[in-house]
């Protein structure tokens, strides 16, 4: 890759599952105590409109029993009956007693299970009838990957059926895998991973099981769609789909498979927000903990944990803190009935930087900081660092010095908005406006445009300011930021973060210019003229991106080498106090708005 160019990002999109499962949804809202649950995502289909076929369900299955025609009610056997004594429901959950065998609805049960997936399999449950104590009892375990897709297919096939299509094969990537990312924390008992591998494991699973998944990665005319591999149940008959239903389908046809999720131990390296039980890595005394869930770790001297989750793949990652405005942090602190149950976001807040500083966490993994956290130094082709705060109306400056540039390595300097391409020079997508040090050039859209004669280089200090008016639209109103606080919380290292998916292609689409916006760039203390006008309304942070080993150093203030004196403007590092002050009321405004509903119960039963 040239020191001045980079080739364009391959275009990929995703299709998010958009059918929602309405029957029983409401129905089966309720939870276990002991086990890891957390808001039920709507049991989804997505349509894949990109194979022309039509798959549908066979008139008998492929073990030779003839199935029952699925339904609303689904009823095959008179003596597998609920308590209630009505039929089978496949659109609810439903649970089967491992002594007696008969299936009872969830909405029947006097236990609260949590809010559950229909055709989950991973669970053992005995009714009150057989059960020697004369109550029920469920727990939920953890399931391989092999059970979590046949939950995701059977739900499928069954809400296909339900609409009237009658399929029974479904693209991976665009109905399997969303469906499985949307009901996670419902199908499994561990948290969300961090990377994607698992998308692959997905595959594998079903490719490799041939016992329990039928496949085709081609249609009948040879064409592969962008849709394409496809994948049902061997077995159409969903009615038996139970806890044993692996070995059921594995001794029908005579062969011995398996795909294991884990063993559900989650590692100081994985993903938990769950509490942990009295015992478990604590001292305890009178059954009570010692260590609290609602106590951050120390932070290390530079304000940021050293091992921490990267903003890559499409999901950002937000340092969390307890938030001592939260209500019944005192009840969930103390009581040991919450453990092993998934901390509520709104127990967290987000957590406000003290001062300006080149963010750990929303940079490309290879750049190196400084300990202090205002040098960055580069490493091969080209790739950016944000700051750590951004702004989105007012007059703003900051300045870097070149502090080395070796030959043929490159720097472009500017600003940014959060969702522009870490992996990628500043100016190459339509979220960066940037000055680049070889010729003087300005970028913006992989685009670039003369700016000033022969750029600048080792001893320069570069000034960048940005001028962003409050719009029409804002006129009058109060703009908050972003309160996080319904967002998941994953742990990585003993420290919670937010997780935040973005929204790419509906940002872009949501881009709009900001009239008589402005950017100018100084050298040295010179106005080197305007840069940019009328720029994309949104937040903007400083940011550095460059071209192999070259080291730059950040001032954000408040003492500046060449502060403007021909336009009156605030340093970059008086934006903390306004920060935090305008978290501090989203956050508060989120528990008022939400007061009622931040129930403890309302979460876990």
């Amino acid at each position: 890759m040239k020191g001045d160019e980079i080739a364009d990002e391959g275009s990929s999109t995703e299709s998010d599952a958009d059918k929602i499962m309405k029957d029983g949804d409401s129905q089966s809202a309720r939870d276990v105590p002991m086990e890891d649950e957390s808001n039920l995502e709507d049991l989804a289909s997505s349509e894949t409109g990109s194979s022309d076929q039509q798959h549908t369900i066979q008139s008998t299955s492929q073990d030779g029993v003839a199935p029952t025609k699925l339904s609303s009610t689904g009823g095959r056997s008179s003596d597998q009956q609920c308590y209630c004594g009505k039929e089978r429901n496949m659109n609810i959950v439903e649970l089967q007693c491992i002594a007696c065998l008969k299936w009872f609805h969830d909405t029947c049960l006097s236990l609260p299970i949590g809010k559950c997936v229909p055709f989950m399999t991973n669970y053992t449950f005995s009714c009150k009838q057989c059960n020697p104590s004369g109550t029920e009892n469920f727990s939920k375990k953890q399931p391989n990957f092999s059970q979590m897709c046949v939950t995701a297919l059977a739900n499928l096939t069954q809400r296909s059926h339900y609409d009237g299509d009658n399929r029974t094969m479904f693209s991976k990537d665009k109905e399997i895998i969303p469906f499985i990312e949307k009901n996670w924390e419902h199908m499994t008992t561990v948290p969300r991973r961090i990377k994607q591998t698992w998308h692959t494991t997905v595959f594998k699973t079903m490719l490799k099981d041939t016992d329990i998944f039928t496949s085709e990665e081609k249609s009948e005319s040879g064409e592969i769609t962008d849709a394409h591999p496809f994948f049902g149940l061997v077995l159409m008959d969903l009615e038996r789909i139970s806890p044993n239903y692996e070995s059921f389908v594995k001794s029908s046809q005579g062969r011995n498979t398996d795909s294991q999720f884990g063993s559900g131990a989650v590692t100081g390296k994985g993903r938990s927000t769950k509490r942990k039980f009295p015992g478990e890595g604590q001292t305890t005394t009178s059954g009570r903990k010692i260590k609290s869930d609602l106590v951050m770790p120390k932070l290390p001297p530079n304000g940021y944990p050293l091992e921490h989750p990267y903003n890559k793949d499409g999901y950002r990652y937000i340092l969390a803190e307890p938030d001592p405005h939260a209500p019944f942090r005192q009840q969930f602190d103390e009581s040991i009935d919450w453990a092993g149950k998934p901390i509520p976001g709104w127990l967290y807040r987000k957590l406000e930087p003290s001062n300006v500083l080149l963010a750990m966490h929303d940079r490309a993994p290879q750049l190196r900081l400084s300990e202090d956290r205002l040098i960055v130094t580069g490493e091969k082709g080209y790739c950016m660092v944000r700051a750590t705060h951004g702004v989105e109306e007012g007059t703003w400056y900051f300045e870097a010095t070149i502090d080395e540039m070796p030959e043929n390595s490159a720097t472009r300097i500017g600003w940014s908005q959060e969702l522009a391409n870490l992996q990628a020079p500043l100016g190459y997508d339509r979220f960066g406006y940037s000055w680049r040090s070889r010729k003087g050039t300005r970028f913006h859209e992989s685009r670039g445009y003369h700016y000033s004669d022969g750029g600048y280089g080792v001893g320069d200090t570069l000034g960048f300011l940005i001028h962003l008016p409050r719009s029409k639209e804002k006129e009058g109103k109060l703009s908050m930021p972003d309160a996080f606080k319904d967002r998941p919380l994953v742990k990585f290292k003993s420290y919670l973060y937010y997780e935040e998916k973005d929204e790419l292609q509906q940002a872009i689409k949501s881009l709009k210019p900001l009239p008589k916006s402005q950017i100018t760039y100084y050298k040295n203390g010179e106005n080197m003229g305007l840069a940019w006008q009328d720029i994309n309304e949104g937040t903007y942070y400083p940011a550095i991106s460059l071209y192999k080993s070259c080291s730059v150093r950040l001032n954000f203030g408040p003492n500046f080498k060449h502060k403007p004196k021909d336009v009156e403007c605030s340093g970059m590092d008086e934006i903390v106090h306004k920060a935090m002050i305008h978290q501090t009321v989203s956050d508060l405004l989120y528990l008022v708005e939400n007061e009622g509903q931040l129930q403890l119960d309302a979460i876990y039963f």
